[in-house]
């Protein structure tokens, strides 16, 4: 079974890819089989309740899929219950500062290490029941928080969010972030690739895992050469419509308009 935490003891490649459209029931073993080693569970623009996504989360790890949930937004509410429900790693929008990312290590991780509110034999301990101190131990060893940096802010405060204590992986968000710089979608842009050049440093200055969503294998194979090991590959909604729009084009292009079926 994967370990999202696992996952962090090395920088060699993890691959995976994002959910945020579709809750089916074989979501998770079309991944599985498709090789992905994570997924990337989106609250913030899915729609997904809370109880859709402990339904996927506990659906993924089954099939031996780490996890790693955005919840709808960082406060201190919505982060405890995106662990309670069973996330393994949480990526909470927006997040720009290093105090920021304590008071979000504090809502994730349990004494000594936090102060998040106690609930056990319960989703994230697999409905398993343990000796309380055994089981809040267990809690915030596997409990991974990623920095979600997408803003101008969050790039000026990289640095101290790399170094602030749980914070175990930065990730970037490209189009967030190249909005914020008065950019948008200008990946080629300077700004933008200072930007994610001083992320990128920070990641590397302290240690930290770092991680990108892709749009294609050429574009995951040259960011993992630039530092993040993890790549996240499209995601539901882009996978089946690039699919679906390239198998259509390819049978009408084939077929000149106006054809009968079954004739020459």
């Amino acid at each position: 079974m994967a370990d999202f935490r696992e996952l962090l003891r090395t920088k060699r490649l993890k691959a995976g890819t994002y959910i945020g459209e579709f809750d089916a029931p074989g979501m998770a073993a079309i991944l599985g089989s498709a090789g992905c080693e994570f997924a990337f569970v989106d609250m913030e623009h899915s729609g997904f309740s809370f109880q859709t996504a402990k339904a996927l989360l506990r659906s993924l790890r089954s099939s031996g899929i780490a996890t790693m949930l955005r919840p709808p937004s960082k406060s201190r509410r919505d982060l405890a219950l995106a662990c309670d429900i069973g996330a393994e790693g949480i990526i909470p929008p927006l997040l720009e500062t290093e105090s920021e990312a304590r008071a979000c290590v504090d809502a994730i991780k349990y004494h000594p290490d936090g102060s998040r509110g106690c609930a056990f034999g319960i989703a994230h301990d697999d409905y398993r029941p343990a000796p309380v101190a055994e089981a809040m131990e267990a809690a915030n060893r596997k409990t991974s928080f990623i920095a979600l940096i997408e803003s101008a802010t969050g790039v000026e405060n990289c640095d101290g969010i790399a170094a602030t204590e749980g914070v175990d992986c930065l990730w970037i968000g490209h189009f967030d972030l190249s909005a914020s710089l008065g950019i948008p979608g200008d990946f080629e842009n300077p700004r933008f690739k200072n930007a994610v050049a001083a992320i990128m440093a920070a990641a590397a200055k302290h240690g930290k895992s770092a991680g990108r969503l892709v749009a294609s294998a050429d574009e995951g194979v040259a960011l993992f050469r630039e530092g993040n090991d993890f790549i996240c590959y499209l995601g539901d909604v882009w996978l089946l419509q690039r699919a679906l729009s390239g198998g259509l084009s390819a049978i009408r292009s084939a077929i000149p308009d106006g054809a009968i079926a079954g004739k020459e």
